[in-house]
């Protein structure tokens, strides 16, 4: 059997070639890390419940006509993908104040937001994915003035999805960063939603009791994080609603 190449390891996630030019396979890793890897460890079981969710989310974005990267899953813990030439910035959408930014600016953690914020990071872990500006996005030439309104409105497309869809099963969408790639049909230039949406990437918190049950969970504590994704698994259909946690949980297909 041949060795496959791989083309990139992130902190959650493996890029090897794809069986098709133009393709990658995701593998999705059970690492957690937090304080941009300062803290680490193994969850048994957190690549595979990430993998699917991440399906789940992206099929539903495809669905509500919001392009993504996603082609389909190949088995517990792998996706095909379309390779995509990734911006070099997160994007986040925060709903109600958590994190950073009631750090920064002193917002008691879960206050409402007049409205949704998008903001940018960065991508560079030496850094610590620093926030900036749209002018510095601009100035550093990271993506033109069209791209910033087409990332921004795709980013609340999906704020707005996946809000209904988490607020449907008694889950509140905190906030949550997606990467976003560009793809290429000759001269012309679209951005489609890349890389991951799962609880790794998402803050959420129960509607009724403020329970976590995301990657806070690890970065402060707070009890098993796969427990926590296996409820978010559970609530949203993707596991049985009798499931509880499992090292290797069994996945509906």
């Amino acid at each position: 059997m041949a060795r496959r190449k791989k083309v990139y390891e992130g902190k959650a996630k493996i890029l090897y070639e794809g069986p098709e030019p133009g393709t990658l396979v995701q593998y999705f890793k059970d690492d957690a890390t937090a304080f941009n890897a300062e803290k680490k460890d193994v969850i048994e079981g957190k690549g595979v419940l990430n993998n699917r969710l991440s399906e789940f989310f992206m099929d539903g974005l495809a669905s509500a006509g919001v392009p993504t990267h996603f082609i389909k899953r190949i088995n517990m813990r792998e996706q095909l993908i379309r390779a995509v030439e990734i911006v070099p910035l997160e994007v986040i959408v925060r709903n109600r104040a958590a994190g950073s930014l009631s750090k920064r600016l002193g917002i008691e953690e879960g206050t409402p937001l007049p409205r949704p914020i998008v903001e940018f990071c960065y991508k560079d872990d030496k850094l610590g994915d620093p926030l900036v500006t749209e002018e510095h996005i601009i100035a550093f030439g990271w993506a033109s003035q069209q791209d910033l309104d087409d990332m921004v409105a795709l980013a609340l497309r999906v704020n707005d999805f996946l809000t209904g869809v988490f607020h449907a099963v008694g889950i509140r969408l905190i906030d949550f960063k997606i990467e976003i790639g560009r793809i290429y049909d000759g001269d012309f230039q679209r951005l489609i939603i890349a890389d991951e949406i799962s609880p790794d990437s998402c803050r959420l918190w129960d509607v009724k009791t403020n329970q976590k049950l995301d990657k806070d969970v690890f970065r402060h504590d707070l009890g098993n994080l796969a427990d926590a994704y296996t409820e978010v698994a559970r609530r949203l259909g993707v596991l049985p609603r009798n499931a509880t946690q499992m090292t290797k949980p069994t996945l509906i297909n």
